[in-house]
């Protein structure tokens, strides 16, 4: 893999920001923002990560080996164990995954800067709450220092500096504009949306969609059946949305369709590649365990599910997967019961 693309210059006026959360997605935002940020005068972006060795190698290699190999990082990026070397940050990205984000929320909340922006990127729904994570991050902050940021956005890509777009969500319009302008850059465009839980619906349930892709893939049944799950699977996608208060215009766009057919549609997806290992025979335990990275899907699967029971809700994709991911079901039992349904109107 290259060396990561610098795509701006850096400026007086880039606050000081910082990442919490070292996996691939969470380096590879890490690069983007060192990117803008760099230069003799340029403050360090500062990376929280939970293993020490991944900080070691960070600051004496500037490679994160174990979450994104062979790519070099600038020199810029310090990484930390310490949750306040963040302090002085005025911009915070959150990617813990979002099953363990709660505790690091309220361990950094009150280190924070008054002011300070926290960035949600993260998805996923907390399983004990059945909150999505700006519900989560709420408990502990002013709901106005909350955005999301969502969409199409493999990690490989953006530590390389491709082109990706996605959507920054935030209640406080100006705020959102302030950051977009500090995120942002030539290769790493984001557009603004004030519509939080819509990016938030989008982003946890296209991991778990992907999971039912990734089982057809593996299972071998052809394009024509992802197609429909994709298709299908967005279906639920609004369901939960309506249900929710989403906009419309936010599912359909970057965080939530856009997403969707990414997620679904490459093995360099964690949650499709889980799917094919099960479509294909192993276990999800077998698989998980192999793991050193978060497969969100996983991981929100049952909360999905839980969440559509307390709306009244039809997910019978998301429910098959929790099924399948539980144990409850093999995968040719959960295809057969999603084939064996009535047939019904497309439109609801």
């Amino acid at each position: 893999m290259a060396d990561a693309q610098q795509t701006k210059p850096a400026s007086p006026q880039l606050a000081q920001a910082a990442v919490l959360g070292a996996g691939a997605w969470g380096t590879a935002l890490a690069v983007t923002l060192a990117s803008q940020r760099r230069g003799a005068s340029a403050a360090p972006v500062k990376l929280w990560a939970h293993e020490s060795s991944t900080v070691g190698a960070i600051n004496t290699q500037h490679e994160n080996k174990e979450f994104l190999p062979g790519l070099t990082l600038p020199e810029t990026i310090v990484a930390t164990t310490a949750l306040a070397d963040l302090a002085d940050s005025e911009i915070v990205l959150m990617v813990v995954p979002a099953q363990f984000a709660r505790r690091v929320i309220a361990d950094i909340a009150p280190l924070l800067k008054p002011d300070a922006s926290l960035v949600l990127c993260a998805k996923g729904v907390e399983r004990d709450s059945l909150k999505f994570m700006s519900d989560v991050a709420s408990d502990y902050i002013d709901e106005a220092q909350i955005a999301v940021l969502s969409g199409p956005s493999f990690a490989a890509d953006v530590a390389r500096g491709l082109p990706t777009a996605v959507t920054l969500a935030c209640t406080d319009a100006t705020r959102g504009a302030y950051l977009c302008e500090q995120i942002g850059s030539a290769g790493f465009r984001p557009y603004l949306s004030s519509d939080v839980i819509g990016a938030e619906i989008g982003g946890a349930l296209k991991n778990v969609l992907a999971i039912a892709c990734g089982i057809v893939a593996g299972k071998k049944l052809g394009e024509s059946a992802r197609a429909a799950i994709t298709a299908r699977g967005f279906v639920e996608m609004q369901r939960l949305g309506t249900a929710l208060g989403a906009k419309p215009e936010t599912l359909g766009g970057l965080s939530g369709l856009g997403d969707l057919i990414l997620t679904c549609s490459s093995d360099t997806s964690r949650n499709f590649s889980l799917g094919r290992a099960l479509g294909e025979g192993a276990s999800a335990a077998q698989v998980l365990a192999q793991r050193s990275s978060v497969s969100e899907g996983a991981m929100s699967a049952q909360a999905v599910t839980a969440l559509a029971a307390r709306h009244d809700l039809e997910l019978p994709i998301c429910a098959a997967v929790d099924a399948v991911l539980s144990g409850a079901l093999e995968t040719d039992a959960a295809i057969h019961s999603l084939m064996a349904r009535p047939f019904t109107a497309e439109v609801d």
